[in-house]
């Protein structure tokens, strides 16, 4: 007995939570759609399998870069999560290389479209709100460019700007630009991507130009995604497509301008963006100070009025929106500031106040000229003028003595005017969202300012790939190419991420159930970033007695685990089962 025991062998493997992301990415057909794509793939690990090995090590929050991905699956069960026959060794840095090429070749926007349609088709996912935005992404590195960069003095012609589906027609440009991480000293690529407001799920995805302008890229975004988006409905439903609810895009201010609205309008495009407050009409709105005209919510937290206006690019509906708490923070702000510039202010008056003139009037244009930059909400006194004789020689004049000239001098101080303050608190509080939907009955404001509030659903996502856990929060890749095929992964994790948060709160609140969060109370709305921590410590025990077929047995699988694999289905289920 004790001879069978000692020939025994026990092998255990790390499964913690990759199981889950490797069903999310079987459910949604991920690895089958990617290998029917690639017609002449004689690989032993196919494009499909490496993408999903790719995903598998950004979303294991390793940290590890792509040529150590073989060192993060030493220790998992590679077989269960990717298939029979496939090895750590065989994820070599050259077979996801080739896997990363093959992604560039076929077009990453491309690729993602396909990707998502079949995802939103199999999880159940509305797209009829969609928010777009972009970021950046820094990289170290020289990334030279292959030919002569365009003179920056060189003013483009309007008529030259890229259609729709032009920026993706060539290799991105690692280049300097405006840095949404605040290191403009290094260069840098972009992304575009568009997120649904039901789960946060990404819909679409284009790398950019590290200098791209967001007027051009959110402009082509909506315009090649609202493209992609029709066919799709027109391919499931051919008769309703034309019927349905239309499709709403949301965006920041950086979409907005005459040209782009003209050609969304054109195209018959329903969207939604936030007005720059440096237009002309956008600062005669905010100055409004019609108070009856306000409205104000049921939670008394926020105040709106609308319009409705015509422009060139054609009518809109114009709402300005003003919320307590953004009238806290603006206030906090104007009142530090307030309390700087008087000091300054006054400062600069108590030094004009010592410069002599020749006569009033030159005291008071200096007055004038010196107060041009005053915010509105200083005040200044009413000056004082105090003229000093000037006498010939040295010493205290003889009694008598006529003074040989005279200099004026002019005094005054400043102080916060409240009332101004106040006024500038309300404007710096108060923003502009647009929209070409004008009937209130479809589209009521209330509804469009929660429909813009959603717009941080995208800025969760970029939040997420730029996570310092994340498989590319620092690139390490040579080749633009492969930076292009790498924002591809880097979406395909945020995409298997959302998938499996949404189905999870989907069923907790279908189902009434809820788990316990980090501090042990009950949630319905878990974040899948602590659901995977929960998973931590599970593995897989594979024991080998002699010629007996091998056992593999899930070690350390609680009650709580079971409860979350159940809801999310049994394809979930299945990773996560004991087996002979």
């Amino acid at each position: 007995m004790s001879g069978a025991m000692s020939s025994a062998s026990y092998v255990p493997e790390r499964l913690d939570h990759l199981g889950i992301v490797a069903a999310v990415c079987r459910e949604i057909g991920l690895a089958e759609w990617l290998d029917a794509q690639d017609e002449h793939t004689h690989e032993r690990v196919s494009v499909g399998t490496a993408t999903v090995a790719m995903i598998l090590n950004g979303l294991g929050f390793s940290n590890r870069r792509l040529y150590l991905v073989p060192q993060f699956f030493a220790t998992k069960p590679v077989e269960r999560l990717l298939g029979t026959g496939i090895s750590a060794e065989d994820l070599s840095d050259d077979c996801l290389g080739r896997a990363l090429d093959w992604l560039y070749a076929h077009d990453p926007t491309t690729l993602f479209a396909g990707i998502a349609l079949q995802a939103r088709q199999r999880f159940g996912i509305a797209a009829r709100q969609v928010h777009v935005d972009t970021t950046s992404f820094s990289v170290s590195g020289i990334y030279a460019p292959e030919k002569p960069e365009k003179s920056e003095e060189r003013v483009p012609e309007p008529a030259a700007e890229p259609a729709a589906g032009d920026l993706d027609a060539h290799v991105v440009a690692i280049t300097y630009g405006y840095s949404r991480d605040r290191r403009a000293d290094l260069k840098q690529w972009m992304l575009a991507l568009a997120t649904t407001r039901e789960g946060d799920v990404p819909l679409f995805l284009r790398p950019l130009d590290g200098n791209t302008s967001d007027q051009v890229s959110l402009l082509a975004a909506v315009e090649a995604l609202a493209d992609q988006l029709r066919s799709a409905d027109t391919a499931a439903a051919p008769v309703a497509a034309g019927s349905q609810e239309p499709r709403l895009f949301v965006a920041d201010g950086g979409l907005y301008s005459e040209a782009a609205m003209g050609r969304l309008n054109a195209a018959e495009i329903a969207w939604v963006s936030r007005v720059p407050a440096t237009l002309n009409a956008a600062r005669t709105a905010l100055e409004r100070r019609d108070d009856t005209a306000w409205q104000t919510s049921a939670d008394a937290q926020t105040q709106w009025w609308s319009q409705e206006l015509a422009f060139p690019q054609g009518r809109e509906r114009w709402v300005v929106v003003r919320t307590h708490s953004g009238e806290r923070q603006a206030r906090a702000t104007l009142e530090r500031q307030a309390s700087t510039a008087q000091d300054e202010w006054r400062k600069r008056l108590w030094h004009l106040s010592n410069r002599p003139f020749a006569c009033e009037a030159d005291a008071r244009a200096a007055l004038a000229q010196e107060t041009k930059t005053l915010p509105a909400w200083l005040h200044v006194h009413p000056p004082q003028v105090r003229i000093e004789p000037r006498y010939a020689g040295r010493g205290r004049p003889r009694p008598g003595a006529v003074p040989a000239s005279q200099e004026i001098f002019i005094t005054t101080t400043c102080q916060v005017d409240e009332q101004e303050l106040t006024r500038a608190v309300e404007r710096a509080a108060s923003f502009i969202i647009a929209t070409n939907v004008l009937d209130g009955a479809q589209l009521a404001d209330e509804d469009l300012i929660a429909i813009y509030k959603d717009q941080h659903s995208v800025e969760r996502g970029f939040a997420f790939l730029k996570d310092p856990l994340f498989l590319a929060s620092s690139v390490f890749l040579k080749k633009p190419e492969r930076i292009m095929a790498l924002s591809l992964v880097m979406v395909l994790c945020l995409l298997v991420y959302r998938l499996a948060e949404h189905r999870l709160r989907e069923q907790l609140a279908a189902t009434h159930q809820t788990i316990p969060n980090q501090v042990k109370k009950p949630t319905n709305r878990p974040t899948m970033r602590w659901v995977f921590q929960c998973f931590e410590g599970i593995e897989l025990l594979h024991i080998q007695q002699g010629p007996a077929p091998p056992t593999s047995l899930i070690l350390r699988l609680t009650p709580l685990h079971q409860q979350i694999l159940a809801l999310l289905g049994p394809t979930y289920e299945q990773f996560y089962e004991s087996s002979n």
